[in-house]
């Protein structure tokens, strides 16, 4: 199967056919804003010659084309390699658990997968695998139809309709125990999704064979509806990390029903909210007490008769304490520049609201956090003592040793000096920061002394 044309471009990046650029092709450009027009995705905006991407990244494959959206946080890092913003996006979907590598069958990953795609297309194949290797569940359904042994109810009516002639047959209603299951069905479809899609060879064998040893099943309108109606339990709770990524693939996939050369699946995730989603679940990870929240609600406005509003801070930590604080993500560079005025009103509600010794915004960059941004007091128009920082946080070339940072700088500048963090090679040692926050010393967890 012939390959797919990959091009590798960062967020905000522009894909353009004229002389500037000149990566893609018209007849690929027609495509995209086909898609762009019909399903009315915001990925990307459309330019006088081109495409405009936007915060999102991921992977968009439209007929043969295969378009690769990286995340970039420091327009000025030209050291760091595509490669390397590839790991870094794949690390930081594994660290949220949108890749679960601590499923059974992820080490039997073999590929050197190039994208997110192949990424997903061979975990999904590999569950599938262990599912059919420990044998797919079975379930009781009734089912009417001709059979020559008379087993089940009689439907005289549709048997004497039918069967006038074949006295050898009989028109019953009846239970039968198979495979024929919803979940079942969603890995059949999903299957034959992926030989469609991959251009992988050594996968795409692999897909064969799965098609060769799943049973058939009958085809399924698999909406969002659908998936949020199943339920698993004992028997197919196994199943659910091969579901969630069926999930995504057929949710995202867009076949062209016409000719079926320009289907689309677009994979793309929003740079903002894995931002926002890695850096609570690094504190969550490291910073165990420190009690930290997502998306904490609080209503602040209410209008008379109707339904009241609310405020969704990204992070408050040690909410309800004298101590509180609360983090606001932007997955942005401001490249010295100032925070929006947008910005800065929404972290003084925030701050007011929940009673927080300090907010502070939080950008990868560069390490560096700024003191001494306060709001004016509202009576005397001068310096009050209200802070708002500015918090930047380097991004590093392991995901681990970046969520270590993350937590370590957040305990640093908001929490006390007595706090601690964990350390991950070590999960029963803890790391203390000495008095003059500097460095870190081990100090031996109470249950290992």
């Amino acid at each position: 199967m012939k390959a797919n044309e990959l091009i590798t471009v960062y967020e905000f990046e522009t894909l353009s056919t004229g002389k500037r650029d000149g990566r893609i092709t018209l007849k690929q450009l027609e495509e995209l804003r086909t898609f762009f027009e019909k399903k009315g995705e915001t990925y990307f905006k459309l330019t006088r010659d081109g495409v405009q991407f936007r915060q999102y990244v991921g992977v968009i494959q439209v007929g043969k084309l295969l378009i690769e959206v990286l995340p970039k946080a420091d327009k000025d890092d030209g050291e760091r390699e595509k490669d390397e913003w590839r790991k870094m996006l794949i690390g930081m979907l594994k660290a949220i658990g949108t890749f679960n590598i601590h499923a059974p069958s992820s080490s039997s990953l073999r590929l050197k997968s190039n994208t997110i795609l192949e990424l997903y297309f061979e975990l999904f194949v590999a569950e599938v695998e262990s599912l059919l290797h420990q044998g797919l569940v079975k379930r009781y359904r009734k089912t009417e139809g001709n059979t020559t042994a008379l087993k089940g109810s009689l439907q005289f009516g549709k048997h004497i309709q039918q069967n006038l002639v074949h006295k050898e047959r009989f028109y019953v209603r009846h239970t039968v125990y198979d495979r024929e299951h919803p979940f079942n069905c969603v890995l059949y479809k999903t299957v034959k999704v992926l030989l469609q899609l991959n251009t992988n060879a050594v996968l795409q064998s692999r897909i064969g064979s799965l098609l060769l040893n799943f049973p058939e099943m009958p085809d399924i309108r698999a909406d969002e509806l659908f998936f949020n109606k199943l339920q698993y339990n004992r028997k197919t709770e196994g199943y659910r990390k091969a579901m969630e990524i069926a999930r995504l693939i057929l949710l995202n996939y867009h076949p062209d029903v016409k000719n079926g050369q320009n289907s689309v699946l677009a994979l793309m995730f929003d740079m903002n909210l894995l931002w926002e989603k890695f850096v609570y679940v690094s504190l969550r990870k490291h910073l165990k007490d420190a009690g930290a929240e997502e998306q904490v609600p609080k209503l602040f406005w209410k209008p008379e008769g109707g339904h009241a509003m609310g405020m969704n801070p990204d992070i408050v930590l040690k909410r309800g304490t004298d101590q509180c604080v609360v983090l606001d993500t932007k997955w942005k560079n401001l490249d010295g520049g100032k925070p929006s005025p947008d910005d800065l009103r929404q972290m003084y509600v925030y701050g007011k609201y929940f009673g927080a010794k300090k907010v502070a915004l939080v950008y990868p960059g560069k390490l560096d956090y700024r003191k001494g941004n306060y709001y004016l007091e509202l009576e005397h128009r001068k310096i009050g003592d209200f802070e708002c920082g500015l918090h930047y946080i380097p991004v590093q070339e392991k995901i681990g040793d970046w969520q270590v940072e993350i937590a370590k700088q957040v305990c640093k500048e908001f929490l006390p000096t007595d706090f601690v963090v964990l350390w991950p090679e070590e999960s029963k040692v803890k790391i203390k920061l000495d008095d003059k926050l500097s460095k870190i010393h081990p100090t031996p967890h109470p249950a290992t002394q």
